[in-house]
């Protein structure tokens, strides 16, 4: 097998994601990324019609063949205030969230 994601490169990867990587794991992925590039190439070089259309997925959903959905109904909980006892912030029965820190990034 050819490797494509030869060591410059990928300690180069693994710079830019600020990876730590022992002698052991560094071969393991490097190893795995190219077999995972071979699988590519092995799936690129199966023949294709040329006016095949692209889709998310390889079964078509139509209306035919999709199921009917269902109702979409509410089932309230008989006792809420079982669930909104185990919050640890409740407010007039809604839960509070603490904030969340955020940092600007430069």
């Amino acid at each position: 097998m050819r490797e494509e994601i030869t060591i410059d490169i990928f300690n180069h990867l693994v710079t830019l994601a600020a990876l730590e990587l022992d002698e052991k794991q560094a071969v393991y992925l490097r190893r795995e990324l190219n077999q995972q590039l071979k699988a590519i190439h092995e799936l690129e070089a199966i023949p294709l019609d040329a006016d095949l259309k692209i889709t998310p997925h390889g079964v078509p959903y139509t209306i035919e063949t999709s199921p009917v959905l269902r109702k979409d109904t509410w089932l309230p909980h008989p006792n809420p205030d079982d669930i909104l006892a185990q919050a640890p912030q409740v407010d007039d029965h809604y839960i509070i969230v603490p904030d969340i820190p955020h940092e600007k990034l430069d």
